[in-house]
């Protein structure tokens, strides 16, 4: 019994007689009879299909296969495709007593199919035993764990890790409620402001099988849309799945959900959830009781019959990447359940990543956009602020803020709250020139330059002084803080408006909401809270901080992380109004300034398509110490189109900071290589990663060779 399950057990009180009481249900548990893991040497096995094929739960690629099984006769009837057993596993050949092979530590497992006799010809161990008779690995999620296994060179074990979660058999007990008949076909409610939204609705109700890229309008109806969207899909008698990017998006279309269907017709499935309360609700989706899901990306595999719509909020979002592997991103995984399961699809944010671009360009799905007045009509007005105004603006160096700043947020400020984002939080004092933005480092090792209180510059890496520094780019003399992030920003607009509140929301205290009531509401991108009735204004601080990272996403990201701010904001008829710090001329920025999310990924897909970038073209991270990279790439059997760049060193991991998913270990040199290739070819890319992992795991024995990670579709590539 899990501590889960014994605290569900004692009600969480645990006082002495409910101890006593679960030890003595603990005693006659233990007294019943029951198949206990073991040889099974010498016992009969079953009459009838006695060889099970088992996939074990060993997530390395040379053991991604099945394993054969004698099933003994007493377990025979519970023995059944999809459910969780215990093998022994790695016994020698030579382990063998009365036609069994013995041995080996038990590990489990899922029994994928029950066969007459098996390919093996040698003797077979016996299946130890079944953990429980619940049938959760289903044909259909076994064909997904595997075609997901296959694009991200991964195993389906480690797919399975994610798409099934681990058993609480308290929660297995409790029966599901009886699923409830279909709701009616709903109205098309605020999808009337979309020409193609009432079409959709109507086409899923009617049990057809849409599929849109959803460029939703400024505001917080999407919930409310999306709910309708729901509505319909199981009003037409199938089930219906939304992976959203964080637990607030979940709150907010649960309470959209509630209001339209009432009670008991969907579940939340996220990993907050606790075991117990997940694993109940996983069940009542897999037995059918409930026919719709929505919840963060650990839903992305939920067992939904029938489907009839997947779909996605904020496909841009990075926490849609799974970390663990094989690293799948939820976007991909709903595009193979709309392919196999042949459903709808609906891919919605209010911004437009090139993925989506891509969708809409080879026709596979349909654009679902406003018309140019209703956008004008429900987006604030945006207003820009460069460097040349910056530099001729005193009031810019109180608070950071430029004169328009300053006038948009004390207007703001007599109507409601205003938000301010900033790229970062906390005290960030790393510096740069003031004229070119190069970034300010030691003479003697290159190491950032901070600044001390009493304004003096000194290296953070060898800790000498910096007296005279100048640039060595442009000469000049003056510096900035390179990133001044939430916390100061907050202070500083403290002092600069002393009769208002000001509340701050980042990593550590993410706020959900704030009312509606004049406050100054300081953000990091991303966790901007949502203001009853909308903010009056907003103000985008440092937009060349988020337009200047090394990444190929630098400028899809920052336009994404703007419209998700101003998107908050009152419509410019009821006087919205947002203040963006950044070079106007920029493309991101034009973007922001017309709200044309689309036109912007329209414009990068076919750069992309030039230069030959993801996502026109599939690309691979392969990394590891030197010597190990070297020699996978020299085994590896590489399609004929692929390109290899690089590889190229890794930064070093500093120990004393907290060690990012997939990086080098601390103080180790690593290097990556990327390898790319052509529309057509990704399958093949794939496939021969996988086997040239393969192949050096089984040569070590799974634990000798150096470790070489490799990532599909990489999400930062530089």
């Amino acid at each position: 019994m899990s501590s889960g399950d014994e605290q569900e057990e004692r009600g969480g009180k645990g006082a002495p007689p409910e101890q006593l009481a679960l030890i003595r249900e603990s005693v006659r548990e233990a007294k019943k009879p029951r198949a206990k893991p073991r040889t099974w040497r010498g016992a009969a096995l079953a009459p009838e299909l006695p060889v099970g094929r088992v996939l074990v739960d060993r997530g390395a690629l040379h053991l991604d296969r099945y394993f054969d099984y004698a099933i003994p006769e007493e377990l025979d009837a519970e023995a059944q495709p999809g459910v969780r057993v215990r093998v022994r596993f790695g016994a020698g050949k030579g382990q063998v007593h009365k036609g069994r092979r013995e041995g080996g530590g038990l590990v489990g497992g899922f029994l994928v199919e029950r066969r007459a006799e098996s390919d093996y010809q040698g003797p077979l161990a016996a299946l130890a035993q079944v953990v429980s008779p619940e049938r959760v690995l289903s044909p259909e999620l076994l064909g997904l764990a595997r075609a997901v296994a296959d694009r991200y060179a991964g195993s389906v074990a480690d797919v399975l890790q994610l798409a099934v979660p681990p058993r609480n058999a308290q929660a297995e007990k409790k029966a599901s409620p009886e699923p409830l008949p279909p709701p009616g076909v709903p109205g098309a409610g605020s999808w009337e402001r979309y020409p193609r939204g009432p079409g959709f609705v109507a086409a899923l109700g009617a049990g057809e099988s849409p599929r849109a890229v959803w460029t939703a309008l400024p505001g917080p109806e999407w919930a409310a849309e999306l709910a309708l969207a729901v509505t319909a899909a199981l009003a037409s008698g199938r089930g219906a799945l939304v992976v959203l990017p964080d637990g607030r998006a979940v709150a907010r279309l649960d309470a959209a959900l509630r209001a339209v269907l009432g009670e008991g017709r969907h579940s939340v499935l996220t990993a907050d959830a606790g075991p117990a309360k997940r694993y109940r609700e996983w069940l009542a989706v897999h037995r059918g009781s409930v026919r719709a899901v929505i919840g963060t990306r650990a839903a992305m595999f939920a067992p939904v019959r029938d489907l009839g719509l997947v779909a996605l909020w904020e496909d841009g979002d990075g926490s849609h990447s799974e970390q663990h592997a094989p690293q799948p991103h939820a976007r991909e995984v709903l595009l193979l359940r709309a392919a196999h399961a042949k459903c709808g699809f609906l891919l919605g944010s209010w911004s437009c990543t090139v993925e989506a671009a891509q969708l809409v360009s080879t026709g596979w799905a349909q654009p679902l956009t406003a018309e140019r007045a209703e956008v004008r009509r429900a987006a604030p007005l945006i207003r820009t602020v460069g460097d040349a105004e910056l530099a001729r603006d005193e009031a810019a160096r109180a608070a950071r803020l430029p004169s328009l700043a300053w006038q948009a947020a004390r207007e703001g400020l007599r109507h409601g709250p205003v938000l301010v984002q900033v790229p970062r939080r906390g005290y960030v004092p790393k510096l740069a020139c003031e004229r070119c933005r190069t970034p300010a480092r030691c003479r003697h090792c290159a190491g950032a330059l901070q600044a001390r209180e009493d304004g003096a510059l000194h290296c953070a890496w060898c800790g000498r002084p910096e007296p005279r520094w100048h640039c060595q780019e442009c000469g000049a003399f003056r510096l900035r803080a390179q990133i001044v992030g939430a916390r100061r920003t907050a202070e500083e607009l403290g002092r600069a408006f002393p009769a208002v509140p000001v509340r701050t929301s980042g990593r550590e205290h993410v706020l959900d909401t704030v009312p509606d009531s004049p406050a100054l509401v300081v953000s990091t991108p991303g966790a901007e809270p949502v203001a009853e009735g909308g903010y009056a204004a907003a103000l985008l601080l440092d937009g060349w901080a988020l337009l200047g990272r090394p990444d190929l996403r630098a400028g899809e990201e920052a336009l994404r992380r703007w419209i998700g701010a101003a998107a908050l904001v009152r419509g410019q008829e009821a006087g919205g109004t947002v203040v963006v710090v950044a070079e106007p001329g920029l493309r991101p920025v034009q973007a922001l300034v017309r709200w044309d999310p689309v036109g912007h990924a329209v414009r990068e897909l076919g750069e992309r398509a030039e230069l030959g970038f993801p996502p026109v073209s599939r690309m691979a991270a392969v990394s590891g110490a030197p010597q190990a990279v070297a020699s996978f790439l020299r085994e590896a059997e590489l399609p004929a189109d692929a390109e290899l760049l690089g590889p190229v060193p890794l930064p070093v991991t500093d120990p004393a900071r907290p060690r990012r998913t997939g990086a080098p270990p601390p103080g180790e040199q690593w290097e990556r290589a990327l390898i790319r290739v052509p529309p057509g070819s990704g399958a093949a890319l794939a496939a021969a990663l996988k086997t040239a992992q393969a192949g050096r795991l089984a040569r070590s024995g799974g634990s000798g060779a150096e470790p070489v990670r490799i990532r599909v579709d990489p999400p930062d590539i530089g």
